[in-house]
């Protein structure tokens, strides 16, 4: 008890800079979301509650809890290093548009990305269309490679005005006739509380990587098990990169079509291991 009592005092440092207290529950629960069994998840709680100390940053404890998740169950180390995942994207950002378009298309959406849309005023590129009848949405990803960078009012504004000059251009189109027409920022970092408030307020839609509560894209993820091919064990970083390249940005794409791994000549042993590794996390 004393020592559960000396853990709720402890301060941890978050990637933002900011501080709170340390909760072991909320560290419990990540591995939850991660399909860790209670046993495992007890093991790792009572490992990291024993090892803490104040002023230890979330980077540390989490890479101290993935060690020992991947030692005991890789598929689920896979699944808890999901955030870290998303970092590796990078640094293009073009990956993580492909990611969102995915997200999308499991909602209904026909989606296509990187397009180019003439304005009244000015024509924009917009990261992802997303179209379902007549219901159409313009969507602006910002992806960040930093954990502890937020997304400020100034992007919201900013992608307001470009909404706006499109569907003041489409709304008086025939080809349009009767659409119904938003927009979205989708960030795998955070906004901060006046970028939610004016989004709100504006009429965007926003998802960060815990914005809506519960709803937010991590929750989407984990959900809808569209896990980026960068939370793979079994796969080098350059095969990753490879793979991104040609657009195959999710793991599900390479169950659905595994030749794309024809070129890595990989061994029996090791193309057994990786499919395993994707049964496991899908």
């Amino acid at each position: 008890m004393k020592k559960e009592k000396k853990n709720n005092q402890i301060t941890i440092k978050k990637a933002s800079g900011e501080e709170e207290l340390f909760k072991v529950e909320k560290l419990k629960e990540s591995m939850r979301n991660a399909g860790a069994e209670e046993k495992v998840i007890e093991q790792v709680a009572d490992d990291i509650s024993s090892w803490i100390y104040d002023g230890v940053s979330t980077q540390k404890i989490y890479a101290r809890a993935f060690s020992i998740l991947r030692k005991k169950k890789k598929f689920v180390a896979s699944r808890y290093k999901l955030k870290k995942a998303i970092m590796e994207l990078g640094p293009t950002g073009y990956p993580f548009e492909h990611l969102i378009g995915k997200v999308m298309e499991l909602k209904g959406y026909a989606v296509e990305v990187g397009k180019i849309i003439q304005g009244q005023c000015v024509s924009h590129e917009v990261d992802v269309v997303a179209t379902k009848g007549k219901k159409q949405y313009f969507v602006e990803c910002k992806y960040g490679q930093s954990p502890g960078k937020t997304v400020n009012v100034q992007v919201p504004l900013y992608i307001r005005s470009r909404v706006d000059d499109i569907v003041n251009k489409r709304k008086n189109s025939d080809d349009f006739e009767g659409y119904e027409f938003g927009g979205w920022v989708v960030t795998n970092t955070r906004f901060t509380s006046d970028a939610i408030d004016y989004g709100n307020c504006s009429g965007l839609n926003l998802l960060s990587w815990d914005y809506p509560s519960g709803k937010g894209l991590k929750d989407i993820i984990d959900q809808e098990k569209i896990y980026p091919v960068t939370v793979l064990h079994n796969l080098t970083k350059n095969q990753k990169q490879n793979l991104m390249e040609r657009d195959i940005v999710i793991c599900q794409q390479i169950m659905e079509k595994q030749e794309v791994l024809d070129e890595f000549q990989l061994s029996k042993n090791q193309l057994r291991n990786l499919m395993e590794e994707l049964e496991d996390i899908l």
